[in-house]
């Protein structure tokens, strides 16, 4: 294939405009997954030991706070690493644009 071959793709590699769009976008598909199973997990941890112990609702709802309290950790996590990741790009983008 010579260099007429096709259209190139921008982007994909974290060279073009569009890469912290998409290293965002990623970002946060990632903190929401996460984030929705801690409290699920946790929850279903807390039913299983109900389950196997016999203290209805005690380890459901402890599970379910667990999870809570993770899925609210992990969120705040993923804001401060984007916070900063649109620093970063801002700084680059004002270094680029100085002549």
């Amino acid at each position: 294939m010579g260099e007429g071959a096709g259209p190139r793709r921008r982007g994909l590699r974290g060279n073009g405009p569009r890469a912290g769009s998409q290293r965002r976008s990623g970002r946060v598909y990632e903190g929401a997954f996460e984030s929705v199973f801690a409290i699920l997990i946790a929850g279903g941890f807390g039913y299983w030991a109900d389950a196997s112990f016999g203290t209805s609702p005690r380890f459901l709802l402890l599970g379910l706070a667990i999870g809570f309290g993770a899925f609210v950790l992990r969120l705040w996590k993923l804001g401060i690493a984007l916070q900063k990741l649109a620093e970063d790009e801002t700084k680059k983008d004002e270094a680029s644009d100085e002549p």
